[in-house]
């Protein structure tokens, strides 16, 4: 049976308020068009858990979607400050853990094993271990030096976004691989968004590259561009423009209330998000073909 459904039915069935919502994927492959979808349909005391928050949860946390936020990294990458998050944590507006980005993937891994928690290695970040008493360490039972542990993550909803999928989920993706697929086992429901829905006998092709399987997956959504001002290797680039751009629009809370009217108020799903954008943004994120090579998986 078809999985397919439209991001708009996604978001209404999948993510009710008060849940933890991962959005996943690192520095690429990352689901803006689920967060504008969030914060149209009004979703409200969310908890926003991602290792590397970018723009997406600054957008989401000044629409007022959150009220706690789980993460290991926090910035615009390459740029600065995320300045909402940020200062909305600084006021007490806005609950928050911090992880390292191990501490945050371990969590995951412990959630997708079924386990209440993972060890790890101590790490260099032992200021962290003050501020979250969530990060503990405990003696190595076989006698060497102490490990950290830290608890599962289980996130109501992981949001995944892939390059391409068939109609019951079955997915593959490329590039920089990220915590996509610890956070779709780790997760109670799982919406996977695409930039291509294809046949299975696609996916079939090439196995070694179906990153999250069907069964773990609630719903599919073609949703082209999804990424934007992120990328999806091998479709679009990165709008480092953009990202340079939000580092003002974020200064004042006039110009992000006139930024979410406009761009994600003001749009009814990503399709008219993208057309909006105009030609000239469509070309300079135009992307040349870099092939892989093909692969023999001779007879199975």
């Amino acid at each position: 049976m078809s999985k397919v459904v439209s991001l708009t039915e996604a978001i209404a069935k999948y993510v009710q308020d008060g849940d933890t919502v991962y959005a996943a994927g690192f520095t690429h492959l990352i689901p803006f068009a689920a967060g504008h979808e969030i914060i149209r349909q009004g979703k409200k005391n969310l908890t926003l858990a991602r290792a590397t928050p970018d723009l997406i949860y600054d957008q989401m946390v000044a629409a007022g979607c959150a009220k706690k936020v789980i993460f290991s990294y926090m910035g615009n990458p390459g740029v600065g400050s995320l300045r909402i998050v940020r200062s909305a944590i600084e006021q007490g507006k806005l609950e928050w853990e911090e992880y390292s980005h191990f501490g945050m993937i371990t969590r995951l891994q412990a959630g997708a094993s079924g386990l209440p928690f993972l060890p790890m290695n101590q790490t260099g970040a032992t200021d962290l271990e003050k501020a979250n008493s969530n990060i503990k360490r405990i003696p190595d039972p076989f006698g060497g030096k102490d490990v950290i542990a830290v608890p599962a993550l289980n996130p109501d909803v992981a949001i995944v976004h892939v390059q391409r999928a068939d109609a019951n989920g079955n997915a593959h993706l490329w590039g920089i691989i990220g915590e996509q697929k610890e956070a779709a086992f780790a997760a109670k429901k799982v919406i996977l968004t695409a930039e291509e829905i294809v046949d299975e006998s696609v996916i079939r092709s090439d196995p070694n590259r179906t990153m999250i399987p069907g069964i773990v997956v609630s719903a599919v959504c073609h949703v082209p561009f999804a990424c934007h001002p992120s990328y999806a290797q091998g479709y679009y680039d990165r709008d480092n423009e953009f990202y340079l751009a939000w580092d003002k629009i974020s200064e004042s809370t006039e110009t992000v209330k006139q930024y979410l009217d406009e761009w994600v108020l003001g749009v009814k799903d990503r399709d008219e998000y993208w057309q909006k954008l105009g030609a000239e943004t469509h070309k300079r994120l135009e992307i040349p073909e870099q092939m892989s090579q093909p692969i023999n998986y001779g007879k199975y």
